[in-house]
């Protein structure tokens, strides 16, 4: 690692002050992304500044029925915790679906959204990568595309998101409460939080320099089934080839997709609300609508069929059948 300096903060407004002041300063809690950049000198940060001792640690409920998560709310917790596991089921089961029990204890909710793609090129340092160097180039077009993008991606970058999380989160319409250095307060979308690539894609979300995620707030519960569903090239601690977060809800005999976001295909979790409006359709019109605009190399065009399987496997569940 490249040397840095290291400060323990006692409060948000701390925090944010302390990251603030220092160029290249960066937030840490369970590092469990972070660290491993750092000794990669994927991530060079100055300055560290220790968030844990902020209190951002609590679930509670919000007057609207629904549940204010802290950021430092640790996956095991937040997987475990009676309320989600009755009310939001399919954020549970995408958290143990992803990275190991051991990674879990100790990442956090607000790092989770925030870790960086795996995408190979990204870890490869001598390598060009926009997204590690701007303005290099992507040594992905044109190389191994296995996992990489099929949508949202640009000229410049085809990574995808790693996260499990967040696509729950996205089906679920979570928010992202966040504060700012110069003490404002704001409320993202998690639809919103996702830059696209476009031609700068070192620019990976919409947080401000300094920007420090203190909660995300789920809305009441949708009810219905709750599936998540991943496949992915190894029983574990692997990451999505195509991943799938649905809600479904009986309707005239049939389940009908309520919510669906997607994994593995893009920048961030994919979600296509025109889909969800599909109600009663196969599950290859509704892949279909998903998979719009989708740009595949030759080496993942095999996420094009299956998102389908994915799919049908989804409802079948759903409905109770074999999946």
């Amino acid at each position: 690692m490249k040397p840095f300096t290291y400060q323990r903060a006692g409060s948000v407004e701390e925090a944010v002050a302390a990251v603030a002041a220092v160029p290249g300063a960066r937030f840490i809690a369970g590092g469990t992304n972070l660290l491993d950049l750092m000794k990669l000198h994927i991530e060079t940060p100055m300055h560290l500044v220790d968030v844990n001792r902020i209190g951002l640690d609590q679930i509670t409920p919000t007057p609207a029925g629904g549940l204010r998560i802290g950021a430092l709310v640790r996956n095991t917790e937040l997987a475990s915790d009676a309320r989600v596991r009755r009310g939001y089921a399919v954020l549970s089961r995408a958290i143990v679906a992803g990275a190991s029990g051991q990674l879990r204890n100790k990442a956090t909710t607000a790092g989770n959204l925030l870790q960086r793609t795996r995408c190979p090129y990204f870890y490869e340092t001598a390598l060009p990568c926009n997204k590690r160097s701007p303005g290099s180039g992507c040594s992905a077009i044109g190389g191994q595309t296995r996992n990489h993008a099929i949508l949202g991606a640009s000229a410049h970058c085809i990574a995808t998101h790693p996260s499990d999380m967040a696509v729950a989160m996205r089906a679920l319409d979570a928010q992202v409460e966040t504060a700012n250095p110069d003490g404002q307060r704001r409320t993202i979308p998690i639809a919103a939080l996702y830059a696209p690539p476009g031609d700068t894609p070192h620019r990976e979300t919409t947080l401000l320099p300094g920007e420090l995620i203190t909660a995300v707030t789920l809305p009441a519960p949708l009810g219905g089934v709750h599936i998540y569903r991943k496949v992915r090239d190894r029983a574990s601690y692997a990451f999505a080839n195509v991943s799938m977060a649905f809600v479904a809800q009986r309707e005239g005999g049939r389940m009908r997709p309520l919510r669906m976001a997607f994994g593995g295909l893009a920048h961030a979790p994919w979600r296509v609300e025109a889909a969800e409006r599909l109600a009663g359709a196969a599950a290859g019109d509704i892949a279909e609508a998903v998979l719009q605009g989708a740009r595949p190399t030759a080496q993942n065009a095999y996420k094009l069929p299956l998102v389908q399987r994915v799919l049908q496997a989804g409802l079948a569940q759903a409905q109770g059948e074999p999946a």
